[in-house]
């Protein structure tokens, strides 16, 4: 295996070409931006909103925007570090999938269409709070039955929130093949910069398709990954003369916003630029008062929004990705992924600098970014729940084959053609034991949830629905109610991802004001795959009155669709999800 100096040089006579980013060009964004928000200026949004006000309460009137997406398949398809695949799924022809633009305030559309010949999909909105629109989430098994092949669904998404995410697949671990894009809503910032960069996903790639991995998951641990991609691309580092660096401009004198997306499906990684800081601005979807570091930990499904000054010599530096040496989360065949950021001036050339590999993170990430829009959870109900088995949720791992993991000793098992949303339509409360459900039933109450890991792996935790407030978290110990005291509920790092240490405990709450069916779940695509979640039961009796005629309807025509085409589906080889 080469090393990653011999690799850097061994294309250092290479002339590189820039990769453009999967945004529109600062120009472009200047335009969609309202007439406060400039360089100088942006906490402001409109005249009546800024970035002070509460997203969850008020939302500034948008327009409507509209995209087309449609799923296929390929074979032998040559990826962008030269090696051919035999198979992948993509959207619109292109990986990553293209990235969904949008304004504060506006309502989006999106016409998915599966045009997979054998493979059902259903499409996720990672982070969108969805209140009051629990079918739009996107989660077959649970919202929705699978799309059929050869049918079409339309997903309808106010932007109530702004920042950056994504969406995938949620049909096993589909995404793992290519059914992934960004997502980018502009909106205030709590600190100013003069050029957005756009979304730059960094994402682990495999050369076997998902769903031989969920097979070779199942018996024994997950292959290292074969490349690490910064926005779609990278070289090959078994054969450096394939494939191309991503190549960021900076412009000299000028901020930089970077919006950094994790769409992995197994690593979690710390990201750090040669010779410069990052200021981050954002947590997921939350913004948060300005914190500079000069590295970040990146968790599987997680995304900042970081600020770049300029302000160092023309030239070109490396940005890297640094994989805790314990392989916990996870290994790559390429020792030291990079991607080059390049001031405008500077030659077509790699950086000659390596930099400094960080401190080990140690597979956590950071929990003291404070949110601008403030929330301060009401503890009335702490000790009662608590010490209430039904919010503790325990996680452990069955190592013999088929290779389980089980939250309060069972694995979830959704079905494609029995959503669980059934079970809220019809009335039936014979609540099957594998859909793994959590029911909070009070009405806009803050809800406390233990989540203690028995596995010796972190977990990368993603809640559908809500963003959650992270009261406290440790490794290797187990949560006593004599620890409550070192809990912060007054304003706490809040997101929609965070880690669960290995053999430790994660403190969450949440409020209950989103009636809806809201999967959590490890967002480690294996450990999903294998049984890895729950889905919160929020307010069943309020749910049905929120579901419109229309939504009702295409509903019952996508479950129709695939009743009728699951007799010649192929097996369901996993959890669903």
């Amino acid at each position: 295996m080469y090393s990653i100096l011999s690799i850097r040089g061994l294309v250092s006579s290479l002339l590189l070409v820039g990769i453009a980013l999967a945004a529109p060009a600062a120009q472009d964004l200047e335009v969609r931006q309202a007439s406060c928000n400039i360089p100088s200026n942006r906490r402001c949004w409109t005249s009546n909103f800024d970035i002070t006000t509460d997203y969850e309460q008020s939302t500034p009137p948008g327009g409507s925007v509209s995209y087309n997406l449609e799923i296929t398949e390929v074979r032998n398809w040559k990826g962008p570090d030269g090696v051919v695949k035999n198979y992948v799924q993509l959207i619109n022809g292109q990986f990553p999938g293209p990235t969904l633009f949008a304004k504060w305030g506006d309502t989006i559309t999106v016409n998915v269409k599966n045009s997979m010949p054998t493979n059902g999909t259903s499409i996720h909105w990672h982070g969108l709070r969805q209140l009051g629109t629990n079918l739009q989430d996107g989660v077959n098994g649970v919202t929705e039955c699978a799309l059929a092949p050869g049918k079409t669904r339309t997903y309808h998404l106010k932007a109530t929130q702004y920042g950056t995410t994504w969406y995938h697949s949620h049909f096993s671990a589909q995404y793992g093949n290519g059914v992934v894009g960004s997502i980018v809503i502009d909106g205030p910032s709590s600190n100013n910069y003069d050029i957005d960069l756009g979304a730059y996903p960094i994402t682990d790639y495999y050369y076997d398709s998902a769903d031989d991995i969920v097979l070779k998951t199942q018996s024994a641990g997950p292959p290292p990954s074969d490349n690490v991609l910064f926005n779609g691309t990278n070289i090959n580092p078994l054969n450096p003369a394939q494939g191309q660096y991503s190549v960021v401009k900076l412009t000299p004198g000028r901020r930089h916003r970077l919006r950094l997306i994790n769409p992995s499906v197994e690593h979690n990684y710390q990201v750090s630029l040669v010779g410069h800081d990052m200021t981050v601005i954002a947590t997921d979807l939350v913004p948060v008062n300005s914190m500079t570091l000069n590295n970040i930990y990146l968790g599987t499904g997680q995304r900042y929004d970081v600020l770049i000054d300029a302000s160092q010599a023309v030239g070109n530096y490396w940005f890297n990705v640094t994989l805790s040496p314990t392989g916990l989360c996870g290994l790559s065949v390429n020792p030291r992924p990079a991607a080059i950021f390049r001031y405008e001036g500077a030659p077509n050339a790699l950086p000659t600098n390596s930099g400094t590999i960080p401190p080990d993170a140690a597979c956590q990430d950071r929990t003291d970014f404070t949110p601008v829009v403030t929330r301060k959870a009401d503890t009335t109900n702490l000790v009662t729940q608590v010490n209430d088995p039904a919010h503790n949720l325990d996680i452990s791992l069955n190592f013999t084959a088929p290779v389980t993991w089980f939250v309060n000793s069972s694995a979830v098992d959704v079905q494609w053609d029995k959503p669980v949303l059934d079970y809220i339509l019809t009335g039936n409360t014979s609540y099957p034991r594998r859909e793994n459900l959590v029911f909070v039933d009070e009405k806009n109450v803050w809800t406390y949830w233990v989540i203690q890991n028995l596995s010796p792996l972190p977990h990368p935790m993603h809640l559908h629905g809500h963003d959650f407030l992270i009261l406290g978290h440790a490794a290797s110990t187990t949560f006593t109610t004599s620890l409550s005291s070192g809990l912060k509920f007054d304003n706490p790092t809040r997101r929609d991802v965070t880690m669960l240490p290995a053999s430790g405990y994660l403190i969450l709450a949440f409020k209950s004001d989103n009636p809806g069916n809201w999967l959590m779940h490890c967002h480690i695509a294996w450990h999903v795959s294998g049984g890895l979640a729950v889905d919160f039961m929020e307010r069943r009796s309020e749910q049905v009155a929120l579901i419109s005629k229309t939504d009702l309807a295409a509903y019952q025509q996508q479950c129709a669709d695939w009743r009728a085409y699951a007799p010649h589906a192929p097996p369901k080889i996993d959890s669903g999800i």
